[in-house]
């Protein structure tokens, strides 16, 4: 299992991926989720994937010589002369497919399901900044003002931060440690996704960046992070008024007599639970 988590913003991209794989409890290994593709003055592309670790890295790999045929003029699309992000994202998916024709069989006979699922954005000059959520079967979805973000992997943790705090209007900065939050709940929550995380900022028209790090136990900024979301999680309930049951004094009562619900009916005999 792993989390990657994709975010799209007026003033650029958020990129941020864990590394950890798993086939048992006793089999837990690091892999590398997040590749760059970067053509400065010209194109910046991030690629993020989850599920099967042999058929992501085929997909990477047939991705840097796959092609498509131009429609008018017949010429090869690649990721490197594509015109547009959803091009790079067709020939994305065509590696994919690729994969799957070649591979798909000998794994559904030794029992292994086809299984990727890959986020890949980033900004080709001429266009604005595309994001792109890509499926087993080649097709793939865009982020839009409404669903600025993507997710693949174990996601469920890390989603409430993001649905309370993003939006296109945010600013990097804060996206970047929206992410990092995301990230740090999912880690809590799950210890099939692991450290060291990878993390990569794009300021948008820049076609380039020097904002790619990779987070370990030791850096200081996720340790000061992971401390201060647990201890502020744990203030803000505490804040919280109790709920009240009797009528007791209280600003916000949680059952009233006037607004109490009828009484559940209580089982106690065999001969009521056969009613």
């Amino acid at each position: 299992m792993t989390y990657c988590v994709a975010i799209k913003l007026n003033a650029g991209l958020v990129f941020l991926s864990d590394s950890r794989t798993n086939a048992g409890l006793d089999q837990i290994s690091t892999f590398r989720k997040m590749i760059v593709y970067e053509k400065p003055n010209d194109r910046f592309m991030v690629l993020l994937s989850a599920g099967n670790l042999s058929i992501s890295q085929s997909v990477r790999e047939i991705l840097q010589v796959e092609q498509l045929k131009d429609t008018e003029s017949g010429e090869p699309i690649t990721i490197w002369n594509a015109k547009s992000m959803f091009d790079a994202a067709r020939v994305l998916g065509a590696a994919i497919r690729h994969v799957y024709e070649r591979d798909a069989a000998a794994l559904k006979l030794a029992g292994v399901e086809f299984n990727v699922s890959l986020i890949f954005g980033g900004q080709i000059k001429g266009e604005g900044m595309r994001l792109f959520q890509v499926y087993s079967a080649g097709n793939f979805i865009e982020a839009t003002l409404e669903t600025p973000y993507f997710q693949v992997g174990e996601s469920k943790y890390g989603k409430p931060v993001l649905d309370r705090v993003i939006t296109p209007e945010t600013p990097l900065d804060e996206a970047a440690k929206c992410a990092l939050v995301s990230m740090d709940s999912t880690l809590k929550s799950n210890l099939s996704v692991g450290l060291p995380l990878d993390m990569v900022i794009y300021e948008a028209n820049q076609f380039q960046t020097d904002k790619v790090v990779c987070i370990d136990e030791n850096n200081p900024y996720f340790k000061m992070l992971h401390n201060s979301w647990g201890q502020k999680l744990r203030e803000v309930f505490d804040s919280i008024e109790d709920p009240m049951w009797n009528g007791e004094q209280t600003a916000v009562p949680l059952m009233t007599q006037a607004g109490r619900s009828q009484p559940l009916k209580k089982i106690s005999t065999p001969e009521e639970k056969l009613i």
